[in-house]
C-alpha cells in the first residue's frame, strides 16, 4: 500500500574522472539513485554498467564493487563506530585484506587529504564536531582508494574553507578519481562540477553543464531549486543596464565580467 516508485526511466554516463553535481528537491530522487551505484539498492528493471560490466550480471563480486565505489552518507556519525579516529579510518582497508601497516598508511594518507588534525587521530569519532565527522568518514571511504566517490551532503557544518579544502583540492585534484557530489548547495555546485544532473519526480530533468543549467533558473524555481545567488545577481545587472555575461555561476566569473563591463 506504501509502494512509491522512486525513480523512472533514469539514462546516465559517468565517465572517469569526471565531477558531477547531483540536485534535486527533497523527494526528487537523489539518494535513491547514488545508493544503486555501488548496488545497495537493486533495480526494479534495468541494468547498470561499471567499467564495462552489468553489477546485476550473475556472480558479480558486489563486495568488490562497493570498494571500487566509495558511498559517504548525509550523516557520517552513522558511519564511525571504533575506539578512535585513526583505527576507524582503517577498518576499510583491513576489511581489503591489507597489512596492519599498509591500513595505517592509507588511514594516514587519507586523513591528510581531508584535513583533519593529527591531533583528533586518537580521539574518539563522539568526540568530534559535525565538520569533524565529516572528514573522517569521508577518510574512512578514501582509505580505501575508490575509483569513485559518492557524497551525499558531505559539507553541510562545514566553513567555506573546509568545503574548498574537501572538495576540491583533496578529492578531485590530487586524486583524480570520479566524483559525484549530491547537494541543496547551488553554490557548491556550480563551483565544483563539470556537470550536473537535475532530479525531479524520480526523473532526469536536465543534465548539463553548470551554466546550460543555470541558464533556466525560472524553470528550476517552478520544481523548488535555485540558481546560485551570482545568477540572480548577474541578471539584475543585465536588467540595470550593465553589458555583462548572465551564464555566470561563480563569484569569480561573476567578479571578471563586472569588471570587464564597467571597463567597457
Amino acid at each position: 500500500a506504501y509502494e512509491k516508485q522512486a525513480l523512472h526511466d533514469i539514462c546516465l554516463e559517468i565517465p572517469d574522472g569526471e565531477f558531477v553535481g547531483i540536485i534535486g528537491h527533497t523527494g526528487s530522487g537523489k539518494s535513491t539513485l547514488i545508493q544503486h551505484l555501488n548496488g545497495l539498492i537493486k533495480a526494479t528493471d534495468g541494468a547498470i554498467y561499471y567499467q564495462g560490466e552489468n553489477i546485476y550480471s550473475e556472480g558479480y563480486d558486489m563486495r568488490k564493487l562497493r570498494f571500487q565505489v566509495g558511498l559517504v552518507f548525509q550523516y557520517p556519525e552513522h558511519q564511525l563506530f571504533e575506539v578512535d579516529v585513526l583505527t576507524d579510518v582503517c577498518f576499510g582497508p583491513k576489511n581489503q585484506g591489507l597489512s596492519p601497516e599498509e591500513c595505517k598508511e592509507r588511514a594516514l594518507e587519507a586523513l591528510k587529504l581531508v584535513g583533519l588534525k593529527e591531533k583528533y587521530y586518537k580521539a574518539s569519532p563522539f568526540e568530534l564536531s559535525g565538520g569533524q565527522k565529516r572528514r573522517a568518514a569521508i577518510a574512512g571511504v578514501l582509505a580505501m582508494r575508490p575509483k569513485v566517490l559518492v557524497l551525499d551532503e558531505p559539507t553541510a557544518g562545514l566553513d567555506p574553507k573546509g568545503r574548498d579544502e574537501i572538495l576540491e583540492q583533496s578529492l578531485h585534484k590530487e586524486t583524480g578519481m570520479t566524483v559525484i557530489l549530491v547537494s541543496h548547495s547551488m553554490e557548491d555546485i556550480a563551483r565544483y562540477a563539470d556537470r550536473i544532473i537535475v532530479m525531479n519526480k524520480g526523473k532526469v530533468m536536465y543534465n548539463d553543464t553548470p551554466k546550460n543549467v543555470f541558464r533556466h533558473y525560472q524553470e528550476l524555481e517552478k520544481v523548488g531549486l535555485a540558481a546560485p545567488q551570482v545568477t540572480y545577481i548577474m541578471h539584475e545587472l543585465k536588467e540595470q543596464g550593465l553589458d555583462v555575461d548572465v551564464t555566470a555561476t561563480t563569484v569569480e566569473e561573476a567578479a571578471d565580467e563586472i569588471i570587464g563591463a564597467l571597463g567597457r
